[in-house]
């Protein structure tokens, strides 16, 4: 089994605060999820998008696949991508993460590749950033006895588990200003990113 060759790319949610389907989101009229797998490809052989709509990517070299255990949020897609896993650790993003940070991607890899553990994921304050993380095939079960109780948490999931966290000081040295965890999450984010980045 390849030990880091998976990435898996969580395309389900409900885009309630957007407007419209996230997953078809474009970004200077190339649709952010091309370019997100576009990035992905530079160190990972295996992407697999997790989908509430697996017809719409009929006829790519993706594997698609769909929530398991459905309306369960992020965790449930987790599952799902975990299963279908053919790496025993996958790197997990969001369909509408803009930035990517492949050096911190290759980052966490490294700090985690001589360790037998359930997971990487990154620090921030008090709370963890769940994306862009690491994590184990093994957990499947895990992720299924804590859905079972009808628990969606991924912070409490990984707290049972064992996590290696990398402190914000140190992931703030790839992305000082935190912009490679960024969720463009409503017309508002969006709209400040294209701004940013000089799209508008």
């Amino acid at each position: 089994m390849n030990k880091f060759g998976t990435a898996i790319i969580l395309a389900g949610g409900k885009s309630s605060r957007m407007g419209f389907d996230k997953q078809f989101l474009k970004i200077d009229k190339r649709r952010l999820m091309d370019s997100i797998v576009h990035k992905l490809r530079e160190e990972f052989g295996e992407i697999i998008i997790v989908t509430n709509k697996p017809q719409c990517y009929i006829g790519l070299s993706n594997k698609i696949t769909h929530d398991k255990i459905e309306g369960k949020g992020p965790l449930g897609g987790i599952h799902a991508g975990l299963k279908e896993s053919s790496s025993k650790y996958a790197l997990v993003v969001a369909c509408d993460m803009p930035n990517i940070n492949m050096d911190y991607i290759r980052y966490m890899k490294k700090s985690i590749e001589n360790q037998d553990i359930d997971g990487c994921v990154t620090n921030f304050g008090d709370w963890i950033e769940p994306f862009s993380g690491f994590y184990s095939k093994e957990i499947v079960d895990d992720i299924e006895k804590h859905l079972l109780f009808n628990r969606r948490s991924i912070n409490s999931l990984l707290k049972n588990l064992r996590i290696h966290y990398v402190e914000e000081k140190k992931a703030r040295e790839f992305s000082p200003n935190w912009d490679m965890f960024l969720n463009l999450n409503t017309k508002e984010d969006l709209n400040s990113y294209l701004e940013k980045y000089g799209y508008i």
